[in-house]
């Protein structure tokens, strides 16, 4: 019978066997702490994930988390501009009719302004502002502030103070008037709300490019080409008058139509020329576009890419169709820089009244704003005129 006798460990194997535990025990604890930091990590994605889908508050597009209209655009398209339920809007908005009207959902009105932000050329290149009331005013500096050189320890004199001017841009009210059948409203698929915003964006944007250029300040913006006008430079002309040039021709542009140009883009201060553009008809652009210089070099230069502007002497052009054509005696071209020279103030809220009585079987919808306008500073705005 065979006796096996075991041999106990030598020191080098419980050595060893006691470092493969501990790195046993090391790799353990890397595990976990590998698995706690994708935990964390995926717990972050997460947050993002159901930030991302959250309905924002306070925008024009507070929408539900699927994409579908507030409580309130329901409200106000199903209840109030379909059915003419004006019970449902109030307990939904809280609105009143105020001005003859109800005040339009955010989302809507964010629409409006989106189209005429488009499709009203002035107000693409003008300084606008919000307003909550009717009137709006603002001081602008005639000259400027005053200073001067000190040393380091010499008395600090009193400079001269600047003049200013008020600015209050005459207002009117501006309104639309679109009809849609009751068949039309009754059918559910018709896009009762962007057909709405659509149409007042149109008629809105019709209205006021033609008062920006040309409005007479009665119940309406006072148009920069009604402003006053002078050939005299920015140093004496009266504060509130454009300066002018004239074309060289009494009917249209003499025999060096480029010399006219950049005489006239240099009348314009360098800091305003930052950021100036061409205004003109499609009529006079069509004049301009076959202009040529004394080599026979084109002065227009078409855009390169899609979706950037054609170009004059370097500046962009944009088409106002209520600038006047080319005539003796008109002003057919500007160039400026509007966000400084022409400012437009309007009250935020569009104001809507359904009636379903003057014209039946249509819906009319009254929608009403209040808009401005004034030329702000008129160093910021040049004009050419046709004449010798």
């Amino acid at each position: 019978m065979d006796i096996q006798i075991e041999t106990p460990m030598t020191t080098d194997a419980l050595n060893e066997s006691f470092d493969i535990v501990a790195r046993q025990d090391k790799a353990d604890e890397a595990i976990k702490v590998l698995r706690s930091d994708v935990d964390e990590v995926k717990a972050r994605v997460d947050k993002i994930g159901r930030a991302a889908v959250r309905p924002v508050i306070g925008t024009a597009a507070a929408s539900t988390a699927e994409g579908e209209p507030s409580a309130e655009v329901k409200g106000f398209v199903n209840g109030y501009l379909r059915r003419g339920r004006e019970n449902e809007i109030k307990s939904i908005s809280g609105a009143v009719p105020v001005d003859g009207g109800y005040a339009v959902p955010r989302e809507i009105d964010a629409m409006i302004a989106s189209e005429l932000k488009e499709i009203s050329p002035i107000r693409q290149i003008a300084q606008v502002v919000q307003v909550g009331s009717a009137g709006y005013r603002k001081l602008v500096t005639t000259g400027g502030t005053a200073s001067g050189w000190v040393g380091e320890t010499a008395p600090r004199p009193e400079t001269d103070t600047p003049d200013f001017a008020e600015i209050s841009p005459p207002t009117g009210e501006l309104y639309a008037n679109p009809a849609a059948s009751q068949s039309m409203l009754d059918d559910a698929a018709f896009d009762l709300e962007g057909w709405l915003a659509s149409e007042v964006a149109m008629e809105f944007a019709r209205a006021e490019g033609a008062a920006f250029v040309n409005g007479t300040g009665a119940d309406q913006p006072l148009g920069f080409l009604s402003s006053p006008t002078s050939m005299a430079g920015d140093v004496v002309r009266p504060f509130g008058s454009l300066q002018y040039i004239g074309s060289g021709d009494a009917d249209g542009f003499d025999a060096n139509p480029e010399a006219r140009l950049i005489d006239l883009v240099h009348t314009m201060k360098a800091g305003h020329r930052q950021g100036a553009s061409w205004v003109m008809n499609s009529s006079t652009l069509a004049n301009v576009r076959k202009l040529k210089t004394s080599d026979g070099a084109f002065l227009w230069q078409p855009g390169l890419v899609e979706g950037q502007p054609d170009r004059l002497l370097g500046y962009p052009v944009i088409e106002a169709e209520d600038m006047p054509d080319v005539a003796g005696g008109a002003f057919p071209i500007a160039f400026g820089n509007f966000k400084a020279g022409y400012i437009i103030a309007e009250r935020s809220a569009t104001q809507i009244l359904r009636d379903p009585f003057t014209n039946k079987p249509f819906v009319h919808f009254y929608a009403t704003k209040r808009v401005g306008g004034q030329v702000l500073d008129s160093s910021a705005i040049k004009l050419l005129k046709i004449e010798a």
